[in-house]
């Protein structure tokens, strides 16, 4: 069956897998999905690595790269990333400390990320550059209106370039900057998302990108965990799917199994939308560190400052649960969206492909049947 997303980027269903995982990537784009690789946390060496090893065990499948290019490359002050720490106020070091002290957690190790190098606004251009030497089909760009470098060196490599969007408005801006594909996420997506469900913003966004007189594919995400959501989407108009929280439950995935079996039991409910991982909001599985931010009344603090406190403790909690501290494993939590209800059992991510197509094709044969 064709599809126009396969033949812009030479897999064979159009199921778009988003994942910090390199197996992830590798496994789904040999079962005839589409890998992307969330590259954003990697320096270029280690970005690197992690694509010449995916090279070497997708079998010359197709894949793709999720990077980060600032929208403003200048900054005022050029500071380093102590002396961005050191305005995270004590308050909130001594509560981070108490939580993980009731917990019976050491704080070793746990101090807010911090070093000398200042921060690097090229970084994303380098990673850029460094998956250009790769086989790589699409380029994704994970936050902000897609820069004009970005969108030049996809044309230069003729490999296209999408770019996520959670309102009908920021679509428009990013077909104005010369974006190949959207990338549509409603609010019940995991990590950082918008408000507007899934299945109002795809045929807002559809509608918006027709009465612009523009044709370009629009993959819906947020929220979908199997091929009879895929199929409504694409009913709908959407070109394919892109997903992240259901390779969340992936043997392959970097979730450990705390969090993994966390998953199998929650229902949909059990997510929030929260700022105190990152600064702003992400959709994440609710859990006792959310309860004891709600419960101390202390807002946030703005990006980066909550991420550099927040992100150490949580690797500090993680670890602690798997070792088998339950104090810990109440504490743990990762970004997930609503679709989490949705999750069964920990399977493999080629046996996550095979079910989409097997339930696309059944969502597919029920519509038909309906109209006949």
């Amino acid at each position: 069956m064709p599809f126009r997303m396969t033949e812009m980027v030479g897999c064979e269903f159009p199921l778009f897998a988003f994942s910090h995982c390199r197996d992830v990537v590798a496994a789904v784009s040999r079962a005839g999905g589409f890998g992307v690789l969330g590259a954003v946390s990697f320096t270029p060496e280690q970005l690197e690595q992690e694509l010449a090893w995916i090279d070497d065990h997708v079998d010359g499948k197709p894949y793709g790269v999720d990077v980060l290019i600032p929208e403003v490359q200048a900054v005022e002050k050029q500071v380093t990333s102590d002396e961005i720490v050191a305005l995270i106020p004590s308050e909130y070091r001594d509560f981070t400390r108490q939580i993980l002290s009731e917990a019976g957690i050491s704080d070793d190790g746990t101090s807010p990320l911090g070093g000398s190098q200042r921060p690097n606004t090229s970084l994303g251009q380098e990673l850029l550059e460094v998956s250009f030497n790769h086989p790589v089909r699409l380029i994704a760009n994970a936050l902000g209106t897609a820069p004009p470098e970005m969108i030049a060196a996809g044309k230069k490599h003729g490999i296209p370039v999408a770019a996520l969007v959670g309102a009908k408005e920021h679509a428009m801006k990013q077909i104005e900057a010369g974006v190949d594909i959207i990338v549509a996420q409603g609010g019940e997506g995991g990590g950082h998302c918008g408000e507007v469900s899934t299945i109002v913003l795809i045929p807002e966004v559809l509608e918006a990108i027709e009465e612009a007189g523009k044709d370009i594919p629009v993959l819906a995400a947020g929220g979908i965990m199997n091929g009879r959501q895929m199929a409504g989407m694409m009913a709908m108009g959407a070109a394919g799917a892109w997903c992240g929280s259901v390779w969340l439950a992936t043997s392959e995935s970097e979730t450990n199994e705390v969090f993994r079996e966390k998953m199998v039991e929650a229902t949909s409910r059990d997510t929030i939308r929260s700022k105190h991982r990152t600064g702003k909001y992400s959709r994440q599985l609710r859990s006792g560190w959310h309860a004891r931010w709600e419960e101390q009344g202390m807002p946030a603090l703005p990006m980066p400052l909550m991420m550099l406190l927040s992100e150490p403790v949580l690797r500090a909690i993680d670890k602690a649960a798997v070792n088998g501290n339950p104090q810990a494993q109440a504490l743990c939590t990762y970004f997930v969206g609503q679709g989490v209800g949705l999750v069964r059992e920990v399977r493999g991510a080629g046996a996550v492909v095979q079910d989409f197509k097997e339930d696309f094709l059944r969502g597919f044969e029920n519509l038909s049947e309906a109209l006949a």
